[in-house]
């Protein structure tokens, strides 16, 4: 790391610090003084800052950064900063971004298609299982699933990922030198060994607050292309990471339950304001097809040298049962023996990629591209 680098790192750590200085301010301020360092150097003799953020500016809390730093020494730990090339481009549109994210592990991972699964901390059985069957599904398509970290459908949905076996991104409301939830200390190594990562815009030695900073449901629907709650009461915080992704202009999704489970009825008034209705992951992925053909339609995702390598065996097999007449998806399952539901997103995902067309009558043909 070069001395500007260093220096640019210290400010921004430093910055991060500063008393009544959110993502609105750091923007004011760098629309004021152009630089980091300027903000530094003029700022505490600027008369019409206010005189807390003054006074901090002449002695910032370097003692706190140096920790911030010990703690970026370690393997696989990044800063990412509104300037760098690498922050996440969907969380930089997102209105009141972060301006500094604290990253452990892939910095790939937080940049691919995403999508982000919330609920409550105590759900049903029926409903845990749920989350875990969507999120194995939906990883092993292709997606990215992203949560807080939590108890319950959060970490459910990291553990189906898991096991597709996909990637997850975690977003956690604490510093990443904690291990959290603590009922729970396997799930963040479990993240990184899966090629996932760890994100918190709090720096390390954070700790967990009575209640959680709106900052952290507006991460994990701004890194997303959609939000799916499974479970939800009226009042659940999860509905609050819903309302983010409506307001930031990306997918809302919901699955519905009984009418006498509490845990559906903050599914129940999303749906009944807009959200869409999901009964299986291959709905959200024909939502989002859209979407994901954008993502994954660069030279790097999807280039001619790199493509014909990249299909995994179920999806060789899966093009060796299609063939090149009109199949329809029963007759898929059948020669392939993997479920409907996985056919289906598999189907969406080789159509994308320019491996397969629709035929009419739901029926799919396979094209001439080679896998």
């Amino acid at each position: 790391m070069s001395a500007r680098d260093t220096d640019d790192t210290r400010h921004w750590l430093a910055l991060l610090r500063a008393p009544g200085v959110g993502p609105a301010a750091v923007a004011s301020l760098f629309e004021r003084f152009g630089t980091l360092n300027d903000v530094f150097c003029h700022g505490p003799t600027e008369c019409d800052l206010a005189e807390p953020l003054r006074d901090y500016l002449r002695a910032p809390a370097w003692t706190a950064v140096e920790g911030d730093l010990a703690w970026l020494e370690g393997p696989d730990r990044h800063l990412l900063t509104w300037d760098d090339s690498r922050f996440p481009p969907l969380l930089k549109d997102v209105a009141g971004c972060p301006p500094v994210l604290f990253v452990h592990g892939s910095v790939e991972a937080l940049a691919n298609p995403q999508l982000a699964m919330v609920g409550s901390r105590n759900p049903t059985a029926g409903g845990q299982e749920t989350a875990f069957d969507f999120a194995r599904h939906l990883a092993g398509a292709g997606l990215i699933i992203t949560s807080g970290l939590a108890l319950g459908i959060d970490a459910a949905s990291h553990k189906g990922a898991l096991a597709a076996p996909g990637q997850t991104v975690a977003v956690a409301g604490t510093g990443l030198d904690r291990a959290y939830p603590a009922r729970h200390p396997e799930l963040a190594p479990a993240t990184l060994d899966g090629d996932g990562a760890l994100a918190s815009a709090p720096p390390p030695a954070t700790r967990p607050r009575p209640s959680p900073s709106p900052r952290h449901p507006r991460i994990i629907s701004g890194l997303s292309m959609g939000t799916l709650v499974v479970e939800a009461a009226l009042r659940s915080g999860s509905l609050i990471t819903a309302r983010q992704a409506g307001e930031q202009g990306r997918e809302v999704f919901a699955i519905p339950g009984s009418i006498h489970n509490p845990l559906a009825r903050g599914c129940h008034r999303l749906l009944r304001d807009g959200a869409k209705l999901v009964e299986s992951a291959a709905d959200i992925l024909e939502e989002l097809a859209p979407h994901l053909y954008n993502a994954l339609s660069t030279p790097e995702s999807l280039g001619e040298a790199e493509a014909p390598h990249g299909l995994d065996p179920d999806y060789r097999r899966l093009l060796e049962g299609l063939g090149y007449e009109p199949t329809p998806v029963d007759i898929l399952v059948e020669r392939t023996q993997l479920t409907p539901e996985a056919v289906s997103s598999m189907l969406l995902i080789l159509e994308m990629q320019g491996y397969v067309t629709s035929a009419p009558g739901s029926r799919y043909v396979r094209t001439s591209k080679r896998a």
